[in-house]
């Protein structure tokens, strides 16, 4: 990690915002991101379920959502989020997004064929 001593990491910084601001679904998403992004999975499956509670219907942090599930080794919780999580994306015309939780659920669901 390039962060000097004296500067927070990330997460540390995402910590900070959101305990200024715990109803902003962007921050936890925010937080949620430098998690996964530094392997803390089951911590960023948290901050991801957060995220969903406060916006139910932001579709990135539902195909995120399924990826940290994978993560932690809970396949069939993530097949379940990306099949609810589809139709969340398709009402709000996030195709790029329907099309990767359609390739990691059907990546899963072959996996467990």
């Amino acid at each position: 990690m390039d962060d000097s001593p004296n500067e927070p990491s990330r997460v540390e910084q995402f910590r900070e915002i959101v305990a200024m601001d715990p109803d902003d679904y962007f921050s936890h998403y925010g937080l949620a991101s430098a998690l996964f992004e530094e392997s803390c999975y089951a911590e960023a499956v948290q901050e991801f379920r957060e995220t969903i509670r406060l916006k139910p219907e932001y579709s990135a942090a539902i195909r995120d959502l399924g990826r940290a599930l994978e993560k932690v080794g809970a396949p069939d919780e993530a097949m379940q989020v990306y099949r609810q999580g589809i139709p969340v994306a398709e009402r709000h015309g996030d195709l790029q997004t329907v099309k990767e939780m359609q390739v990691f659920l059907r990546r899963l669901e072959q996996g467990s064929a």
